[in-house]
C-alpha cells in the first residue's frame, strides 16, 4: 500500500525536489508552500504522514503542529529544520511530533520515518475502530 504524504515547506525548490524524490519511491505526495495552505488541505484530505518545515513565515511549524494535533490527534507529523535547536525539538516532541529531522534529511532515513509513521497511524486507527465496534455492540446488546 502506498504511503500518502503531505510535505509542507515555504522553499519551493526544496519542496519540489523532495516531493519528486518521495514520488520516485512510490509515495503519493501532496505539497503545500505554507502552514495555512496545509491546514486547508487537511480539512478535506487525510495523510499517513505530514512532513512539516519548522521555520516558515506567517505560521511556523510549531504552531502548525499544534493546530494539526488539535483537529486530528492521530496525525503523524515529522518536523524538518535547517536551523536545529534542541529546545525546539523537545517542544515539538512534547506537542506530539513523530520525529524531528535536520535538513537536508537523508532521503532513506526520511522514507523510513514516513513508513513508520504510517504503521503507527494504522495501529491507532485500528484501535479506535475496535473500540467503536465494542461500544456499539455493548450499547445495542447484541
Amino acid at each position: 500500500m502506498t504511503e500518502k504524504v503531505l510535505i509542507v515547506d515555504d522553499e519551493k525548490g526544496f519542496l519540489d525536489v523532495l516531493a519528486e524524490r518521495m514520488q520516485s519511491r512510490g509515495m503519493e505526495v501532496t505539497t503545500a508552500t505554507s502552514a495555512k495552505e496545509a491546514l486547508q488541505k487537511l480539512e478535506v484530505e487525510t495523510f499517513d504522514a505530514i512532513v512539516l518545515d519548522l521555520m516558515m513565515p506567517e505560521m511556523g511549524g510549531i504552531e502548525a503542529l499544534q493546530r494539526i494535533k488539535e483537529k486530528n490527534p492521530d496525525s503523524e507529523v515529522i518536523l524538518l529544520t535547517g536551523q536545529p535547536s534542541v529546545s525546539k525539538g523537545v517542544e515539538a516532541m512534547k506537542l506530539g511530533a513523530s520525529d524531528f529531522l535536520i535538513k537536508p534529511a537523508d532521503i532513506n532515513e526520511l522514507t523510513e520515518k514516513i513508513k513508520l509513521a504510517k504503521a503507527h497511524r494504522m495501529i491507532l486507527v485500528e484501535k479506535k475502530t475496535a473500540k467503536k465496534m465494542k461500544d456499539i455492540l455493548r450499547t445495542k446488546g447484541w
